[in-house]
């Protein structure tokens, strides 16, 4: 399915990284929100959990590893252009607690590094990304549990 101009909504991932009072966020290489600042984040597979998915694209975008410990969010994306809605995404916040790795940009983005929440807010960041920081700051981080169910027939 295309994510531009989708027959239905995009489920994707955002993942969250701590460090004390530091979030890592990555500059964004595509669109939605190019060049903007966000936390790391992709589109679910098919067959994947969502945990998973943060695990990987953690991996992906930024080199590190990682062990999920929770959802702490839950936001939407719609964008529409001509009558028509071009973007459509449902992005699951996964908290993540660092395992080792190196941290580098990856394919999907042009930089990656911890930033204190205090000065992220203040980043160009996209208007998911910056609801989450501003949640963090506020002390929002209790993170909830997902139950995933696999039926194999």
């Amino acid at each position: 399915m295309p994510r531009e101009y989708p027959e239905a909504p995009v489920v994707g991932v955002g993942v969250v990284v701590l460090e004390g009072d530091k979030i890592l966020l990555v500059r964004r290489a595509n669109s939605p929100g190019a060049g903007k600042w966000s936390v790391p984040g992709g589109l679910l597979k098919l067959g994947e959990t969502v945990y998973e998915a943060a695990v990987r694209e953690l991996r992906e975008e930024t080199g590190l590893e990682g062990v999920a410990r929770g959802v702490v969010g839950v936001a939407e994306y719609i964008e529409s252009r001509g009558g028509r809605v071009r973007f459509h995404y449902v992005i699951v916040d996964v908290l993540v607690e660092p395992q080792g790795g190196e941290l580098r940009a990856g394919s999907d983005a042009l930089e990656a590094d911890f930033f204190p929440l205090k000065e992220a807010v203040k980043m160009d960041l996209t208007r998911n990304s910056r609801t989450l920081v501003e949640r963090l700051l506020r002390g929002e981080r209790r993170p909830l549990s997902v139950i995933s169910s696999r039926i194999e027939s």
